[in-house]
């Protein structure tokens, strides 16, 4: 068995929001306020092997970003650990992580804010490699003229800013920034979530070439099933922090296991459903300041028993490579 390009080993991300000086001063006249935690990422663990694309699938609100910005480097995890080629990142040396944080790179869902509209295209692709040293100075400009062609965009374009281009253009030049210091893994974060429909089949299959030419592995995030079902080799479903199902996305997509793929899955629009009337999952997502106990979908599963708001459940393997955590499955004998 090949060892992974990245795994996660009991995940966890947690923002604390502390009492301000009203509130503290209540709090020791007596009041009972204390500290907001959001439990943003819990507990998760899975693999990623390289030149595969994982979809990673929730609801908003659920953590996928959150844990796409601490596999990117942009968050620390509160606990657990990210390993990279078999190497724990927090216990690298500073060059070590310095080169982990140059092969994993993500690309933002909005890509107008997340390019400097102050910079030219050429400051805004060429100033990361030029810093880290992938390229001289003197061969800055055909260095990003071979980014540009690549995502296929006209090399006079580095001339000009971000507000001069369609969405479409602007998400070309995030995906040439992030390509421009050579990553091996990119998260992208709803990439192609705020495009025209015809623009994301566009850079959908720009990804998918890119994948083929530069072999590069993808942890895609999106809401959208249909996207991750068109790229993915394998999708994880996230509910409140957690990996409620991971499987190949050909088995997702037949025969989903978890209630809640299940949900999300029914309420896909396809041909065969046109006359269908759909009715999204019941309920609201919970506060990740207050999850619930147990299985944290209890409040809106149609097939609740008493122990899933007792006893949280745990990813439990229901045949080879197909992960779900659910009491509906506490029959089952793992593999």
């Amino acid at each position: 068995m090949t060892m992974p390009l990245l795994s996660l080993d009991n995940v966890s991300k947690r923002f604390v929001k502390p009492l301000d000086i009203t509130e503290r001063l209540l709090a020791k006249l007596g009041a009972n306020l204390k500290d907001e935690v959001i439990h943003a990422v819990d507990h998760v663990s899975f693999d990623v092997n390289e030149k595969e694309v994982v979809g990673l699938v929730g609801e908003s609100g659920c953590g996928k970003s959150t844990l796409g910005r601490v596999i990117a480097g942009i968050h620390k995890q509160s606990t657990g650990s990210v390993s990279y080629k078999g190497e724990n990142v927090d216990k690298m040396t500073a060059r070590q992580k310095h080169e982990v944080n140059l092969a994993i790179q993500m690309i933002f869902q909005d890509p107008f804010a997340s390019l400097n509209p102050r910079k030219k295209v050429r400051e805004i692709i060429g100033e990361a490699p030029l810093v880290h040293g992938l390229v001289s100075k003197n061969r800055l400009d055909y260095y990003v003229d071979e980014l540009l062609e690549r995502v296929g965009l006209d090399s006079s374009y580095k001339h000009r800013y971000p507000h001069q281009f369609s969405g479409g253009q602007r998400q070309r030049i995030g995906i040439a920034r992030a390509l421009a210091v050579q990553p091996d893994f990119l998260v992208c974060d709803e990439s192609v979530a705020a495009l025209d429909v015809s623009i994301q089949a566009q850079i959908l299959n720009l990804f998918i070439d890119l994948k083929d030419e530069l072999g590069l592995t993808y942890l895609f995030i999106s809401h959208d099933l249909g996207v991750v079902e068109h790229l993915s080799d394998r999708v994880a479903i996230m509910y409140l922090g957690r990996i409620v199902e991971m499987a190949s996305t050909e088995a997702i997509f037949e025969k989903p296991n978890h209630p809640y793929t299940k949900a999300l899955l029914a309420e896909v629009p396809r041909l065969e459903n046109r006359h269908k009337d759909f009715v999204g999952i019941k309920g609201e997502i919970p506060s990740p300041i207050n999850p619930p106990s147990g299985c944290h979908f209890h409040p809106r599963c149609l097939h609740a028993k008493p122990e899933c708001s007792q006893v949280e459940p745990k990813l439990k393997t229901i045949t080879k490579d197909w992960l779900s955590a659910c009491h509906l499955n506490d029959g089952v004998i793992d593999d």
